[in-house]
């Protein structure tokens, strides 16, 4: 099958279960970012090994910040992220590796971080009132669609390079019909239900078209200082996990801050 063809599948087959579980919500949705998060740090630190990660202080740290999210809040998620940080170093201490310190320590906590807080964030997302329901469908929806059109129009009609050293495949084009299809899903989600007005609307639809993007050009840079092509082949045409995730990873803590300003 086709890195295309098999995009298309794990799309139609991966949408509708991960909306079904957040959907049903409570610890549901948080075992799904959990099993997420772990699979997205086990790649990254993964092609990131040579940095030697203190992996186990970093997996802790994550899923500290998701349980933290679910059971106290904003203010328990950043004290369970925060053992990352005290663990990494212990852990280093008993590893004995001769990367230093700094690297170590550095690499595990940006995962933690980067993945662990990201997936927090949904779940704080999906427990906002007055419907974090239709907030977090709409969050993912935007995102997912987005991307999946500036991919298509990229591959149809693009010309211009967004980023040709970072990341050589997106274009301009894209990138605009990408951000049109954002802005236009919280439009038609969040202003038809009643959740925002137009203008609060039009501001979430552009956070994400930008936050979006910047994930995945982030993504895009860490690979490329590891010198590899995807963080995994596990969602096959997809790359791995954080392949799927990038775009979600920032747009979801943006999302999230951009409607609490906002409602």
């Amino acid at each position: 099958m086709s890195a295309f063809w098999s995009r298309i599948l794990v799309t139609v087959v991966g949408l509708p279960v991960v909306l079904g579980i957040v959907w049903l919500g409570g610890w549901w949705i948080v075992l799904l970012a959990a099993v997420v998060s772990l699979i997205a740090l086990h790649e990254l630190y993964r092609i990131a090994r040579s940095l030697r990660p203190l992996v186990l202080a970093g997996y802790a740290g994550a899923v500290a910040a998701l349980l933290g999210a679910k059971l106290g809040g904003p203010e328990w998620m950043i004290g369970g992220f925060m053992l990352t940080l005290p663990l990494a170093f212990l852990f280093k201490g008993f590893a004995g590796t001769r990367q230093p310190t700094t690297v170590s320590v550095a690499t595990t906590v940006l995962g933690a971080a980067w993945i662990g807080l990201g997936l927090s964030h949904l779940v704080l997302l999906r427990h906002l009132a007055p419907d974090g329901r239709l907030a977090t469908f709409t969050v993912l929806i935007a995102v997912f669609a987005a991307d999946t059109a500036a991919y298509f129009a990229g591959r149809l009609f693009g010309r211009h390079k967004l980023a040709p050293v970072t990341s050589p495949g997106k274009t301009w084009e894209g990138f605009f019909v990408g951000v049109v299809v954002a802005v236009a899903v919280p439009f038609f989600a969040l202003y038809h239900q009643g959740y925002l007005d137009i203008p609060s609307s039009l501001v979430l639809g552009a956070v994400i078209a930008l936050a979006g993007p910047l994930g995945d050009l982030f993504e895009s840079a860490v690979k490329r200082d590891m010198v590899v092509k995807d963080t995994g082949r596990l969602l096959a045409g997809h790359g791995g996990m954080l392949d799927r995730i990038d775009a979600l990873l920032f747009a979801g803590v943006a999302s999230f801050y951009t409607i609490v300003a906002l409602t």
